[in-house]
């Protein structure tokens, strides 16, 4: 480019630069006629801006207010100096917004919530919830095509938000934990020892979680009866007879497990009856157990179940929880034979009394009926045959003077 064309377009430029608008133009709805190009599109834009209105985004946190952030590409310069004498022109302009996506996902991922799943914990003192909290979801193309489509005009739109449970609610944890079962038996309380030794296996069950498939055993759980594990002495059946031993009363723990776990469906594999028969439960409802002996079942459900245990003055019981299939459990007992005792055995002694009351024997056995939720029967099946022995009694009996028997002497030469 030679200097003469250099200068004749550095001219032309100068010219169109600072030109003036024609007279009586009104571009935008701002007069401008007689203004210089320069004045004419400040005052067009001052105008333009205060007039254009906001893009407005309604949100949960807040909202959001765009203006400034909004680029504008106008034919302004392009009017002001094309513009003839006395015309009224409208600016054409396209509003642009180049932060758009990175802004809105920012106030999607404020908006929006990881759901979180209820939670259940259970220990000897019971079940503990914690309610879940609802996910919220946030429809990012949606609020970006909604604000593509005021961001000319200006306009407001609203985040669209949907809330969204999580995988597991408070609902679905309390219907998996419900009541399947509850058993008790009851004692004399003041007897200290006994109601100890009761309390504390009781207490060593409670909290128990039997996983699918996975078997209970007493003596694991509660350990052996022995003073070193905590336990005291109080009457025990041995060979017949009750006799004071260490952890007596345990059985009345088993036995009222034992009838927990029945009527929850259970699957019983392992139970024994005493020698004598007890008065807490009916014949062949008794769980005896001792270091040869064990009481053990199975969960047969394909989800957890749950042992708690609760104590009263006079009273042990059992409840177990899980998710119920709808069947009713029922234990049943039947006597075939009852065995009289022999007459009580005699003592003499200081006053009458019963040193050990007699018992019949019996010969029993023990059925699990299942009904439908209908109440009608599905199943009944035996659980055991028992034979208890009878108690023969003794008593003793006050001993008398035998002087005072003895006829009177007699004249040997008197006539009878």
């Amino acid at each position: 480019m030679n200097v003469t064309a250099a200068a004749l377009l550095l001219a032309g430029s100068f010219f169109f630069s600072f030109g003036k608008v024609k007279q009586n133009v009104t571009i935008g709805g701002e007069e401008v006629g007689g203004m210089s190009y320069a004045e004419a599109e400040t005052a067009i834009r001052a105008r333009f801006s205060r007039d254009l209105p906001p893009v407005i985004v309604h949100a949960p946190s807040g909202d959001l207010i765009l203006k400034e952030e909004l680029s504008v590409k106008d034919d302004i310069a392009r009017l002001v100096r094309r513009a003839k004498r006395g015309e009224t022109l409208s600016v054409t302009y396209r509003r642009e917004w180049a932060d758009a996506e990175r802004t809105l996902f920012a106030l999607c991922a404020r908006n929006a919530r990881e759901a979180k799943d209820a939670e259940m914990s259970f220990s000897a003192e019971g079940f503990r919830y914690t309610h879940e909290v609802l996910g919220v979801m946030c429809d990012y193309q949606g609020l970006l095509s909604e604000v593509q489509r005021v961001l000319h005009d200006g306009g407001e739109v609203k985040l669209a938000t949907r809330r969204y449970a999580p995988a597991v609610t408070e609902e679905m944890l309390r219907a998996r934990t419900r009541g399947l079962s509850s058993f008790c038996t009851y004692f004399d309380g003041s007897n200290s020892s006994r109601r100890h030794n009761i309390a504390l296996a009781a207490s060593r069950i409670a909290g128990t979680v039997l996983g699918p498939g996975e078997i209970f055993s007493f003596n694991e759980t509660v350990g052996k009866r022995t003073e070193a594990n905590g336990f005291r002495t109080a009457a025990v059946i041995l060979d017949g007879e009750f006799v004071p031993g260490v952890g007596g009363g345990v059985c009345q723990t088993s036995t009222t497990l034992f009838g927990a776990a029945l009527r929850a469906g259970m699957e019983i594999t392992e139970s024994r009856a005493h020698s004598l028969t007890v008065g807490y439960v009916p014949p062949s409802q008794d769980a005896m157990v001792s270091e040869t002996s064990d009481l053990k079942f199975r969960n047969p459900y394909p989800f957890p179940v749950y042992i708690l245990a609760e104590m009263g003055e006079g009273s042990v019981g059992f409840r177990f929880f899980g998710m119920p299939d709808g069947k009713r459990y029922c234990v049943e007992s039947r006597v075939l034979e009852r065995v009289s005792p022999e007459p009580p055995e005699e003592t003499e002694g200081e006053e009458d009394a019963v040193l050990r009351a007699e018992r019949e024997g019996v010969r029993s056995e023990s059925y699990l009926a299942v009904y439908a939720a209908d109440g009608s029967l599905l199943s009944r099946t035996r659980i055991r045959c028992d034979r208890y022995a009878p108690v023969r009694g003794k008593i003793m009996v006050k001993r008398t003077d035998r002087e005072e028997f003895l006829p009177e002497e007699t004249d040997p030469n008197e006539k009878i």
